[in-house]
């Protein structure tokens, strides 16, 4: 039966909590006449999500990316750096000032490499963020650029963009209010390019086992396990995270399946989701091969590389200039891995050793 408001109304009798009620029903149907189609639907994508222990709300924030691009645009001005060159040394000293002005830690460690085009002196440096536990995350870049005699090879990509991101999330890190549950390590390697043009061209003599000669690439990140195996801190390092070409104005990463975590690579990607960003880190496969977190692979750390490799045409080219390289990209890389690290300390913090 349908319900007549004005003899209702006319009614001397009503009390007040009966006209309340029907003053509800009178309005109801312009209110739902009022909202806009779908607009009682829930909308997931601006829905907040309550914080838990199994999805901690991003600590770290406040990641420039025009700061980013600038570190970026400041390592091309030294030109071309590849190691044991007074660019390089440039490019280090420029590295070294901007983390001490952040109030880190910095460390240094020089050794000399043999390398095909004789022996290099090569650095590298760590900066320190502690935190509640002495465990320690390592997040990583190299700084080097590849030697090309052919050509002037500047290396905007390849590995400016991965210092310059490091160097900006290094300073929101220290910046931000939040102690970390774990120590940070922010470290730059040195030598991570072959001398030789590819790869597998030349090996060098390993003077401890003459069959198996040792490699003409990663040698930064190789001394460096082998520093933390010398001086017994292996088994602080619970996860590295490397960076590197990563600020392609045309960003898109796959998943490097072959040699990375998986834990660490899901997180990564599902966040980068979470936040908007699934267009540029998406499910298909990256070839890498090896990089600067193979050795840390072989050592038993869970490791993940962050890496546009087989889409980014200008790799080891004269055209690996500055205009490939964009704030944007290196911001949307800078957001998803500061919002990832709370998930990643999370993780850590629940998992046995």
């Amino acid at each position: 039966m349908k319900t007549d408001y004005a003899q209702l109304l006319d009614r001397p009798s009503l009390s007040f909590s009966r006209l309340l009620t029907i003053g509800f029903l009178l309005l109801a149907p312009l209110l739902l006449l009022g909202c806009p189609r779908g607009a009682n639907k829930t909308d997931n994508a601006n829905l907040v999500t309550p914080t838990t222990s199994s999805t901690p709300a991003p600590a770290y924030s406040g990641f420039d990316g025009e700061r980013a691009f600038e570190h970026v645009r400041k390592q091309v001005e030294f030109g071309p750096r590849p190691p044991g060159s007074p660019e390089l040394e440039k490019t280090r000293n420029y590295i070294i000032d901007q983390l001490k002005s952040y109030g880190l830690k910095v460390m240094t460690d020089e050794f000399h490499s043999v390398t095909p085009v004789g022996d290099r002196k090569m650095v590298n440096i760590t900066a320190e963020l502690p935190g509640d536990s002495s465990d320690v995350i390592i997040i990583s870049s190299h700084y080097d650029t590849k030697l090309i005699k052919e050509f002037k090879f500047v290396g905007a990509d390849d590995a400016g963009s991965s210092t310059g991101a490091l160097l900006e999330i290094a300073r929101a890190m220290a910046a931000s209010n939040r102690k970390p549950r774990l120590t940070y390590w922010f470290v730059f390697f040195d030598g991570e390019e072959a001398f030789c043009f590819d790869w597998d061209q030349c090996h060098n003599p390993n003077l401890a086992d003459p069959k198996t000669p040792l490699p003409d690439n990663t040698y930064g990140s190789r001394r460096y396990v082998a520093q933390l195996i010398e001086k017994k801190e292996l088994k602080r390092v619970r996860a590295m995270i490397l960076l590197d070409m990563i600020g392609y104005k045309n960003l898109q990463f796959g998943r490097d399946a072959d040699m990375s975590t998986r834990w660490l690579i899901d997180i990564v990607w599902q966040t980068a989701k979470q936040i908007g960003y699934g267009n540029e880190f998406v499910d298909r496969p990256e070839g890498v091969g090896g990089d600067d977190h193979e050795p840390f692979v072989r050592a038993g750390i869970d490791s993940l590389d962050i890496i546009q490799l087989g889409s980014y045409e200008y790799w080891h080219t004269k055209d690996d200039t500055l205009d490939k390289v964009s704030a944007k990209s290196l911001k949307i890389v800078g957001d998803v891995l500061l919002a990832s690290l709370p998930k990643i300390e999370e993780r850590l913090a629940n998992r046995s050793r």
